[in-house]
């Protein structure tokens, strides 16, 4: 090998660990953010430390990155807590969707209407994720927050992602075919919810629109005739707005105005 070819290897060898141990870093800089749960406010360096199975040196170089990018804060008492800047990339994630304008005004009705929790969510891998919720005033409810993500497996609108978009998925045939799927405690045994699709003008789907409670007060045939009509009706006037085809909801909506929601669907 040439001293050339042999400095060219040296280099490209070079570039490779040098790209390797960026991939590495980044890899702990989200462990670091990926420490913090729905429920934590703050955190000790400890505790990341703990949680993400890194040395506190290297947790503290680490956060101090982190905070340098807006990503993390350092509070009075030396713990850490989420900065800024993940919030102006979760505003410019729901605007790619560019369903926000056309499906927060319909959270905001069907929540007001139904006294329920009303969210829409998308699916991200083997998760669902709320994207937009709108919260009722009353004092029990349904208390979810946008960003949160969720087993896709367990949950009406877990059932609804799944159903369109693992289209060949025959235990969602059912699903496809009505255009909505109903949770009994599944996640939460407090729980019931039901969900419906939103689709595009291309036929895709947009997301799962679904209205959840507490089961004492939402878990029964005739809540859920209510929910599971006003939510098909909801996702077919989103689904016209976003220049799909409405009409695919119309025998589902008959069916429910005619049958309503039978125990054990």
């Amino acid at each position: 090998m040439s001293t050339e070819t042999q400095e060219t290897a040296g280099s490209k060898s070079s570039a490779a660990n040098d790209g390797a141990s960026g991939v590495a870093v980044l890899d702990r800089a989200f462990a670091i953010l990926n420490a913090f749960g729905p429920a934590d406010s703050r955190l000790s360096l400890a505790e990341i430390s703990r949680r993400t199975d890194l040395y506190k040196s290297t947790v503290l170089r680490l956060l101090g990155a982190l905070e340098h990018g807006g990503f993390i804060r350092k509070l009075n008492d030396g713990q850490y807590a989420i900065g800024p800047q993940p919030l102006r990339l979760a505003a410019l994630y729901q605007r790619s969707f560019d369903v926000g304008p056309v499906v927060e005004p319909i959270l905001q009705q069907l929540s007001r209407d139904l006294g329920e929790t009303a969210s829409l969510y998308v699916r991200q891998g083997d998760q669902r994720l709320v994207l937009f919720r709108v919260e009722p005033a009353r004092a029990v409810r349904v208390s979810i927050r946008i960003g949160e993500e969720f087993p896709i497996d367990k949950g009406a609108s877990g059932k609804v992602l799944l159903a369109f978009t693992d289209t060949h998925d025959a235990r969602w045939d059912t699903v496809r075919a009505r255009l909505w799927a109903v949770s009994h405690g599944e996640r939460d045994p407090e729980t019931a919810s039901a969900s419906v699709p939103v689709f595009s003008a291309t036929g895709e789907l947009v997301g799962a629109l679904t209205l959840s409670g507490p089961k004492a007060r939402f878990d029964m045939a005739s809540t859920f005739t209510v929910a599971l009509t006003a939510l098909l009706e909801a996702a077919r006037r989103a689904t016209v707005t976003l220049g799909g085809n409405g009409a695919r909801f119309d025998a589902s909506i008959e069916t429910m105005k005619r049958e309503g929601f039978r125990s054990g669907e």
